[in-house]
């Protein structure tokens, strides 16, 4: 789906961000999952813009100057290439576009080189949210920095160049991310069929799991969330093993990766009869949905957008008697209203400061109300255009 030649737009533009400099960076190590054995690999999405390679611990060097990359080919013993196999040079030089695929010894001696002509060399800095994380970090970057500082005088970080970038999405992108959202929006429609027949979560995430692999999509791109009554009330909630009570609703937030690219998709459905206050709630966040998906347009500052959508969530609390005090705002809608969409599922808006055409982000308010045991978000995809914006995933319907 995405060809060679998007790779190299991608590390022509960098080229240019970065005023011709040296850039290295690598692929993420494999993880352990148990024991000895691996967990399912993920790519850096970074590297993955700039080379399209699936395969851990492989090496990306860019020479700016002279408008030449390297790939650099990970040491994979004999014992692992029975087991898991390995990337062919010539699969990754018609993946990438890369014709230059050395070892790590010869990469070691082109990085002395360079070294000694530029002061200084660009790689991912140190994840800006890492502080807030409960989680251990790939080691793959803090590894590769090392190595940089033992050569170069000076070690920049290009993160933030490289969001910049990747916030506008190519046309080959957004055909991309419409294609995984249709395909969310597949899988949605054939469950909510099903649903009737269905009595524990986990029946649920099997159903979309099943979709995703029959159509073709690597899976899920995030882990799914399939939460009944209370449980939605728990944001990232993934045990999905509950059975349905009665009177729940079914909160799903889904996401299908396919041809590198994720969708992002939040519906909540009723399980049998709801109660007045349920389709009470669930209609303000609806509403508060389609409000503020209509200020979207290119221009709009961000803060300005963040704000106006803090007004309207207000407003919908209010409505519904649940905004007595200013703290209730972040107690019953305690996360941020949008994010970036695209090859992660939580991609940058690289710090620009208003809302540009090519930008895809998510629109997903909700209301969550422990104390009743009711939790409600509605998420949609949208596209900024010249003139306003496209709903990619207005195909599904939000009816409860």
């Amino acid at each position: 789906m995405i060809s060679s030649s998007f790779h190299l737009l991608n590390r022509q533009n960098i080229i240019t961000s970065t005023k011709g400099g040296v850039i290295v960076l690598s692929a993420y190590s494999a993880m352990q999952s148990s024991n000895d054995l691996a967990a399912k690999f993920t790519q850096e999405a970074n590297f993955w813009y700039l080379t399209g390679i699936n395969e851990p611990d492989w090496w990306l060097i860019i020479d700016g100057s002279k408008n030449k990359s390297w790939l650099v080919r990970p040491v994979i013993s004999q014992s692992h290439q029975i087991f898991d196999g390995s990337l062919s040079d010539d699969v990754a030089i018609k993946t990438s576009g890369i014709d230059n695929i050395i070892s790590n010894n010869e990469a070691m001696d082109l990085l002395k080189n360079l070294s000694r002509n530029h002061g200084f060399v660009y790689t991912l800095g140190n994840q800006p949210d890492a502080k807030y994380l409960d989680f251990c970090l790939n080691p793959s970057q803090k590894n590769l920095r090392k190595n940089l500082e033992r050569l170069f005088s000076e070690v920049q970080d290009c993160r933030l160049e490289l969001s910049k970038l990747r916030a506008i999405k190519h046309i080959e992108e957004v055909t991309a991310i419409k294609k995984a959202i249709k395909l969310t929006v597949g899988a949605f429609e054939d469950v909510k069929v099903k649903l009737p027949s269905l009595s524990y979560e986990y029946e649920v995430e099997a159903e979309f799991s099943y979709y995703f692999r029959k159509n073709g999509s690597v899976g899920h791109a995030c882990d799914p969330i399939v939460a009944s009554g209370l449980n939605a009330c728990t944001l990232h909630y993934n045990d999905n093993d509950a059975k349905f009570k009665k009177r729940d609703l079914l909160l799903l937030d889904i996401c299908a990766r396919l041809g590198g690219y994720a969708s992002d998709i939040s519906r909540t459905y009723k399980i049998s009869q709801p109660t007045t206050r349920q389709i009470e709630v669930h209609g303000v966040v609806n509403e508060a949905r389609q409000r503020i998906m209509d200020i979207i347009h290119p221009g709009l500052p961000i803060l300005e957008y963040q704000r106006q959508s803090d007004e309207i969530m207000k407003y919908a609390l209010n409505k519904i008697n649940l905004l007595n005090s200013n703290s209730d705002f972040r107690k019953y809608f305690p996360h941020a209203i949008s994010h970036g969409l695209g090859v992660d599922i939580h991609d940058s808006l690289g710090r620009l400061n208003e809302l540009l055409p090519g930008m895809v982000l998510t629109v997903e308010p909700g209301i969550y109300i422990p104390e009743e045991g009711i939790g409600v978000r509605i998420e949609d995809d949208v596209l900024v255009t010249d003139s306003g914006h496209t709903n990619l995933s207005a195909a599904l319907s939000t009816e409860l």
